[in-house]
């Protein structure tokens, strides 16, 4: 596994930010350049949580939010896959994102806000990640900029 990051500067503070990214509507706005109608789910948006990033048909990961402190970062350990809304058993370690991170990490500046992106990829998906990101960040810095 690598790890990709992704930055941008947004013009807007870190509390706008943090909605933009984890307000359930809003996730689903920038959510969908990686896939149309991704959603997340979970009964507590909290650190040690389990949350399910899934597609409309319930195809996606399962992790736990790992560390978290509220408008500056958040750091999802993903734990598996799900097909189907069901947890499914990892059977090839090698493509598996079993303790991937993924993090979202908040800096407030006098002007704004700077994001900054971690993700942990399996090889078969840089290209996707490395096109994909910067347009769902930019996503992000849109919503920010108007709510």
């Amino acid at each position: 596994m690598e790890t990709l990051e992704f930055n941008i500067r947004i013009n807007a503070n870190a509390e706008k930010v943090w909605q933009s990214l984890w307000d359930s509507e809003n996730y689903k706005k920038w959510a969908s350049v990686f896939y149309p109608g991704s959603q997340y789910k979970t009964d507590d948006f909290a650190q040690g949580s389990r949350i399910y990033f899934i597609s409309p048909i319930g195809d996606g990961m399962f992790s736990v939010i790992e560390k978290m402190e509220i408008n500056k970062m958040v750091v999802f350990r993903h734990l598996g896959e799900v097909k189907e809304f069901v947890e499914q058993a990892v059977t090839d370690p090698s493509k598996s994102w079993e303790n991937a991170l993924e993090s979202y990490k908040l800096r407030q500046e006098v002007t704004g806000t700077s994001l900054i992106v971690k993700v942990d990829i399996l090889e078969d998906f840089r290209d996707y990640m490395n096109k994909t990101f910067p347009l769902a960040i930019q996503v992000i810095k849109q919503i920010s900029e108007t709510i």
